[in-house]
């Protein structure tokens, strides 16, 4: 019997606060987070949709090269776990489609990748004037001067480059990964736990583990931090400002929701929902280069600084670079850079969520996964290859 079936449920095949991102449960988890954690709503608007057209084109002959031989995308898809894959080209939707329940119309977790959509917002935000990228955290947040984050700069915080003693470690079973999980809502606290917040666990980070300004080293809660400034810096709750600086300019086509924590702080390193293709528009948007309709929604040169200004050595020090061996990469304000004649922008989520941007080809791909483990080297490195298989065919369409 699937998960979550039956009126009510069978105790062992009930989804909960305690296994909802483990495997079998995940796979109706993630496309219904707001059934199980809080959740800020971030609206469209019907009247502003962006209505992309569609040219659907025959992939069914696509090559994909694997160590263990070639595949096509049906392969893939299967192989990678996929829930959904969106592409558009030229502005076009030429191939979508669902597995695991999932359908075009229901939000799915995007885990990391609401990472990038931040770094997204506080490029709005730096264009604005309302935020310095350069300043220091404390400029806003004087309550952190003694703890960790004290002269850290929101761009080292951008681009994972704070020093920061912290393990990202996604298999431990205690220690302070777990108190995060249990601040952020995400993990059901244990008897005799006090109550916890996001806010109260980031303040509680006073640990170094480097200079601020060093290797990447990544470091989830530094993106909770910045959705902390970007509230205190604007006065506004990170969902409606998210809402009303990007999603409704951008047309998406449906709502979106963020999980928050019990005095309603948002999860802005994973906590963002919503459907593939409208994180597939978001990609067009960079395609377009932050422009829509002739308006600039996000700062074209804060979409170039992603392609030209990382630290490529940082990159190669840090934590992330053995998943992708032997790419010429840097991470920026948010998100992975491929070097190249044509920079291939990305974001990464755990258990297979990305989002893959070729301005030069005018090419996007969102893609939705419930894969088992939160960081599987092998399927990453197959996502990469089928992304680069797509990229040669669109190359030479």
């Amino acid at each position: 019997m699937q998960v979550m079936a039956g009126f009510p449920p069978p105790a062992g095949k009930q989804v909960t606060l305690a296994n909802w991102r483990t495997p079998p449960f995940h796979r109706w988890g993630f496309q219904h987070v707001r059934e199980i954690v809080p959740t800020a709503a971030i609206p469209s608007d019907p009247d502003r949709i962006w209505r992309l057209p569609a040219a659907p084109r025959d992939l069914s002959r696509l090559a994909i090269e694997t160590a263990a031989g070639t595949i096509d995308l049906d392969g893939f898809l299967a192989a990678t776990d996929s829930d959904a894959l969106v592409i558009l080209h030229r502005g076009r939707i030429v191939w979508q489609g669902y597995a695991n329940g999932m359908t075009a119309s229901r939000p799915h977790i995007l885990m990391s990748v609401s990472k990038s959509i931040l770094g997204m917002v506080v490029g709005i935000l730096a264009g604005q004037g309302v935020l310095d990228p350069g300043a220091s955290v404390t400029r806003w947040l004087p309550e952190l001067a003694d703890g960790a984050y004290r002269e850290a700069t929101l761009q080292q915080l951008l681009d994972m480059r704070a020093g920061i003693a912290f393990e990202e470690n996604y298999l431990a079973t205690s220690g302070p990964i777990i108190a995060y999980r249990k601040a952020q809502g995400w993990n059901p606290p244990e008897p005799g736990d006090p109550p916890a917040d996001l806010r109260s666990f980031l303040a509680s980070l006073d640990g170094r583990d480097g200079p601020h300004g060093g290797r990447f080293h990544y470091v989830s809660p530094n993106t909770d931090l910045l959705a902390w400034v970007i509230e205190r810096a604007t006065g506004e709750p990170y969902a409606d400002l998210v809402g009303r600086l990007l999603w409704q300019p951008m047309g998406a086509g449906h709502d979106a929701y963020i999980t928050v924590d019990r005095l309603g702080a948002p999860r802005g390193a994973g906590g963002m929902c919503m459907t593939a293709l409208d994180l597939a528009r978001i990609g067009q948007l960079l395609v377009q280069g932050g422009v829509r309709d002739g308006v600039a929604i996000v700062p074209p040169a804060w979409i170039d600084d992603l392609a030209a200004g990382g630290d490529r050595a940082a990159w190669d020090a840090g934590d992330f670079a053995t998943y992708f061996p032997g790419l010429p990469m840097h991470y920026r304000s948010k998100w992975y850079v491929l070097h190249g004649p044509s920079p291939l922008l990305f974001c990464v989520g755990v258990n297979g969520q990305n989002l893959f941007v070729d301005r030069d080809a005018e090419l996007v791909i969102a893609k939705f996964s419930s894969q088992d483990l939160a960081m599987d080297e092998q399927r990453i490195q197959l996502t990469m290859q089928g992304v680069a298989a797509l990229r040669r065919h669109f190359a030479a369409a």
